[in-house]
């Protein structure tokens, strides 16, 4: 297998393909893979459901001439012609903005908190996160799951067989054996059950293994990859992976199958939340930040406020906008807290904020807030932004209040802290529930 040709960019930086092109935050990129890439973008975002998140926007710059840049996803594209595109969210640690390393890091351990994803357990600090990508680090993980089950030995079980034998057992399938075997008076077309590891469970993995073969870039997980495969000789390929799927057994005997098949999932069904398509694209693994962002402040939070004093509510869908004649425009805060009859309303925003004028928060995110205010009469809305380097003078969550008793509270999370910012937030709910 060839090594790809590997580019890899963060949030808002830029393709281009003119190579005279020599500016912060814009990468030259080759015009046949830019050309397939932009038609990528073009694609997608024609069957876009929503305008609030964008995997990349295709524009013109004066002196540059067209770009492509990345906007609210991350993860990685990999392209037909051995090209793989990498893009990482924008993070920034105390002193400056991440490194590719410390990025990809504090990402895998924002994933960490997606219910959707297995890795509850595996030491991601472990990983060379320079040398691999994001595809290939999650490939890792997989691959490490799925050697422990092989060394306990697959599970065999009971699975249906029908076939045109020279014995009979089991059942006669009467209509295909008259049809089949009027000449052939020595065969049985019968339908019997076989012991065998040819299982649901196993085809999803086989066929998991398979893929990640035709896209993995890193030598050494291919060889890893092969390896397993062999182990899965006796499985075949899954031809319906929706029917496998609900196939699955789940008890206690298959435990140690639960992880990898959420691994399944997520790479088979590219499990990412939001589906792509290209004539040009292999296969794309991408995640939208805001959602992985409300994600990890909602699970560290869980983990942080009290039950049963405190009660945490997450999507709430009580209130609408509008009652009367009949209700409309949902209010779904991401996160109520409630505790007494008092409660709290918190919304991530995945927006880098600045120092000019009201710090760039929009407009729309301050009447959002307003009305969840009001229609949860709450002591308090904290939008939760974050942080980074441009704020860093800022130690206080940012304060507006209005003449009607409306209070909005701005926050941001220091992502390289791990959860200790998660976990100042936590205390700045409960002064709020207090009253303090």
């Amino acid at each position: 297998m060839r090594n790809k040709k590997k580019y890899t960019i963060k949030e808002y930086d830029s393709f281009t393909k003119n190579p005279d092109v020599q500016l912060p935050n814009f990468h030259f990129m080759p015009e046949p893979v830019f050309d397939c890439l932009e038609q990528f973008v073009l694609t997608n975002r024609q069957v876009s459901d929503t305008d609030l998140l964008e995997l990349m926007v295709v524009t013109s710059r004066r002196g540059i001439g067209k770009v492509i840049s990345a906007r609210n996803y991350v993860g990685v594209i990999n392209m037909n012609n051995e090209t793989e595109i990498e893009i990482l969210p924008k993070l920034y640690s105390r002193n400056e903005e991440s490194s590719e390393g410390e990025t990809k890091q504090i990402f895998l351990k924002m994933l960490k908190s997606l219910l959707r994803m297995p890795y509850k357990h595996f030491n991601v600090s472990s990983l060379d996160q320079e040398r691999y990508s994001i595809l290939d680090i999650l490939i890792r993980m997989f691959i490490e799951e799925v050697y422990t089950l092989v060394k306990r030995g697959l599970k065999s079980a009971y699975v249906d067989h029908e076939d045109n034998e020279f014995f009979y057992k089991g059942r006669l399938k009467f209509s295909e054996h008259i049809r089949l075997n009027a000449v052939h008076k020595e065969r049985f077309y019968i339908e019997y059950d076989v012991f065998s590891v040819d299982r649901p469970e196993n085809r999803l993995i086989k066929s998991t293994i398979g893929l990640l073969q035709k896209v993995c870039s890193s030598r050494k997980l291919q060889k890893d990859l092969h390896t397993l495969s062999d182990a899965f000789e006796s499985v075949e390929f899954s031809t319906d992976y929706t029917r496998d799927f609900a196939k699955v057994t789940d008890d206690r005997h298959m435990s140690e199958y639960t992880r990898i098949l959420q691994w399944c999932r997520v790479f088979l069904t590219r499990n990412s939340f939001t589906p792509f398509s290209g004539g040009g694209v292999a296969y794309a693994l991408l995640f939208p930040m805001e959602k992985v962002f409300e994600s990890y402040v909602t699970g560290h939070l869980k983990k942080i406020v009290p039950h049963p004093e405190y009660l945490l509510m997450t999507q709430h869908r009580l209130h609408h906008l509008y009652d009367e004649p009949k209700q409309r425009f949902l209010l779904k805060p991401d996160i109520v807290v409630a505790r007494n009859g008092r409660s709290v309303i918190l919304d991530t925003k995945w927006k880098m904020l600045s120092t000019d004028g009201d710090h760039g928060i929009s407009q729309s995110d301050m009447y959002q807030a307003y009305a969840y205010h009001k229609k949860y009469n709450a002591e308090t809305v904290i939008l939760v932004y974050p942080w980074t380097t441009a704020l860093s003078e800022i130690r206080d969550p940012i304060e507006y209040r209005s003449n009607d008793g409306v209070r909005v509270q701005v926050y941001l999370v220091d992502l390289s802290e791990c959860s200790g910012g998660v976990a100042r937030l936590g205390r700045l709910i409960e002064g709020n529930l207090l009253g303090d």
